[in-house]
């Protein structure tokens, strides 16, 4: 089995955990492969017992196994950016907070190994979102995401203007912080603090949710991601932000922001005790009741 490592930093009290990973790998005589910039903080918190080699996101080919993430779905959304295309299986292994899609706590990470090596997990696949502009790419090959796409103001606390248009019908103009377009995985992220739905992650859906509209009976709508959806922006500024994930870049009011459901999607590796609606209930606490 051929493993890569990917990660970021994690507190140094989940360090044992990431070491009786290693030696579970090395038990069951996996070849760990190490991204080489997490290496350098890896080997300062666990001990490097064995041979391992690195990679970097260049390097990284269809021919691993799985896609070890170490950290948060931050974590994750990172790592999509190399796997893209190549259909490599993400396994999470949760060392942040809430953890929708790096679900695999320090407690489960001995029968997430054993799951691994007897092949006993769910391929959950996800769809994603992805870019095209009327002018140059603005990001290149990562024009794509997992969560959403976002739109917002820039240096400025005055409000903009996003023209929405549905398969070229006109939807609405926004006037507002902000617009997100999130695919069902995002549904659970930043469009939900925003006041939108939460969709399995099977649905074959966007969602359009303002930022803080300035009319406040504009709601979040849900659409077919068969749709294609542009986006026009206006304000006062000369910039505005737009956001895939994490990455963000600037543009002028002169880019138009096509949005489509990409010709791929990402494997997220679950163990089979796992569901989208355990988690969901789990993480946002549902049923809970202080007085029980």
């Amino acid at each position: 089995m051929k493993v890569a490592l990917f990660g970021k930093k994690f507190s140094e009290n989940f360090a044992p955990s990431i070491q009786f990973l290693l030696n579970r790998l090395r038990a069951v005589k996996a070849e760990i492969y190490v991204h080489q910039e997490f290496s350098d903080f890896l080997f300062r918190y666990v001990k490097a017992e064995g041979s391992y080699k690195l990679f970097d996101d260049a390097s990284f080919t269809a021919d691993f196994d799985v896609l070890l993430s170490i950290g948060g779905d931050g974590t994750i959304l990172d790592a999509i950016t190399m796997v893209k295309d190549l259909g490599v299986p993400i396994l999470g292994i949760n060392t942040g907070r809430l953890g929708f899609l790096a679900n695999i706590s320090r407690e489960d990470i001995g029968g997430a190994v054993s799951a691994l090596v007897n092949k006993e997990y769910v391929i959950d696949r996800r769809s994603l979102l992805t870019l095209k502009t009327n002018g140059e790419n603005i990001f290149g090959d990562h024009n794509f995401a997992l969560n959403e796409l976002t739109v917002i103001k820039k240096d400025t606390s005055s409000m903009i203007t996003v023209q929405a248009y549905i398969d070229g019908e006109y939807l609405n103009s926004y006037w507002a912080d902000g617009l997100i377009v999130a695919t069902p995985t995002g549904s659970t992220a930043y469009s939900l603090s925003c006041g939108g739905p939460i969709l399995a992650p099977s649905a074959s859906n966007f969602i359009i949710t303002p930022i803080a509209p300035h009319n406040l009976n504009v709601r979040p709508i849900v659409l077919s991601d068969e749709s294609e959806i542009t986006l026009r922006v206006e304000g006062r500024d000369d910039n505005f932000l737009v956001a895939l994930d994490s990455r963000a870049v600037a543009i002028q009011p002169s880019t138009e922001l096509v949005i489509k459901k990409a010709n791929f999607e990402i494997k997220l590796l679950k163990l089979k005790t796992e569901n989208f609606y355990h988690t969901l209930r789990n993480k946002m606490m549902w049923g809970l009741d202080r007085r029980n």
